[in-house]
């Protein structure tokens, strides 16, 4: 999906300063979805993020990684390390404990799910440059799944240059 806001001027004008700001900014988005296997789970989507990346042509611009659901959520962090994903789940687990009173739990029993999404986030924001993310040497990205399996988790990658 592609858009273009062409010609769109904006001119802000002080005492004895007058600028003039032309924009021409381009659109990308795709959507790419997946299945989770467990309950809790961190799965790196550095692959898909790049290829979507490159399928849009972008060589400069802003990069968000999002994803639609409140159980789920999206980070960047190490990719040198394999216990990373457990490590983040471990200690989120200990933060937001489960079975612990939550009033939610009475709807869909999910409450730490949704309380972990919140505290994570559903998305992040990477500068594109070069043609490339802007990523440390040692990160990659990552989606977080609380309340699986699912069998379909969606990510929604929107670029903006």
């Amino acid at each position: 999906m592609r858009g273009l806001v062409a010609g769109l001027f904006v001119a802000v004008a002080t005492s004895r300063l007058i600028l003039r700001l032309e924009l021409n900014m381009t659109h990308y988005s795709k959507i790419f979805s997946f299945g989770t296997q467990d309950k809790h789970q961190v799965i790196d989507i550095t692959r898909n993020v790049t290829e979507a990346l490159r399928d849009s042509g972008v060589s400069e611009g802003q990069l968000t990684i999002f994803t639609p659901h409140a159980t789920a959520a999206i980070a960047i962090n190490e990719n040198d390390n394999l216990h990373i994903g457990s490590d983040l789940l471990r200690a989120l687990a200990k933060l937001v404990v489960e079975d612990d009173g939550w009033s939610h739990d009475c709807v869909n029993d999910n409450a730490t799910a949704h309380i972990k999404g919140a505290i994570v986030g559903p998305s992040e924001t990477v500068p594109v440059i070069d043609g490339g993310l802007c990523l440390g040497n040692w990160q990659n990205v990552f989606f977080c799944e609380f309340d699986g399996p699912r069998h379909e988790r969606k990510v929604v990658v929107s670029i903006v240059s």
